[in-house]
C-alpha cells in the first residue's frame, strides 16, 4: 500500500526484525535492519533519530552474531552523531555511551570501557542525582569494570 520507501513500510519491517529476534532468526534480521538504515537515511537523513535507532539495532543482532568489529564501527558513528546532535548530556547519548562499552568490553577493551562507564557515571550523578536507577546502573557498570580488570580496591565503593 505505501511503498517499499515509506516510513510505515520500514516500520513494519523494524516490527518483523523485532520479531524474528525473539526467534533468533538473527540471519534474516540483519538484511532486514540493513534495509530499515538505508531507507531511513534516504528518508529522514543520516543524523535522524529513527535512523541511529536502526543503526543500533543493527549493531545489537552484530554483536549477537559475534561481528563485533562492525557493531563497534555502528556504536562508534551512533555515539558521534549523538553526541554532536543531541549533546553530551542527553539521555539517548549516555545509552550510546552504554551500548558502545559493552561493545567494547567483548572485544576485551577494558581501558576503553572503564573511560565510557566513569564518563556516564559522573553525567548520570551530575542530571539525574545518585540514587537514579540509570546513576546505579552506571555504578553498576563501572563496578563490574574494575573487578574484570582486576582493581578490587577500587570496585568495592561501586
Amino acid at each position: 500500500v505505501f511503498g517499499e520507501e515509506h516510513l510505515e513500510t520500514l516500520r513494519a519491517i523494524r516490527n518483523l526484525a523485532l520479531t524474528l529476534i525473539s526467534q533468533d532468526e538473527l540471519a534474516s534480521v540483519r538484511e532486514l535492519q540493513q534495509r530499515d538504515i538505508e531507507g531511513t537515511r534516504r528518508l529522514l537523513g543520516e543524523d535522524a533519530e529513527e535512523t541511529l535507532s536502526a543503526m543500533h539495532n543493527l549493531a545489537i543482532t552484530l554483536k549477537r552474531l559475534g561481528d563485533t568489529s562492525a557493531s563497534q564501527e555502528l556504536d562508534e558513528h551512533v555515539l558521534a552523531v549523538r553526541r554532536r546532535v543531541l549533546g553530551e548530556d542527553h539521555p539517548d547519548t549516555l545509552k550510546s555511551i552504554g551500548n558502545l562499552a559493552v561493545t567494547l568490553q567483548r572485544r576485551g577493551d577494558l581501558a576503553r570501557v572503564r573511560t565510557l562507564h566513569e564518563e556516564a557515571l559522573a553525567r548520570c550523578r551530575r542530571l539525574l542525582g545518585e540514587d537514579h536507577r540509570d546513576t546505579l546502573q552506571a555504578l553498576r557498570n563501572l563496578g563490574t569494570t574494575l573487578r574484570q580488570q582486576r582493581d578490587l580496591a577500587a570496585a568495592r565503593p561501586h
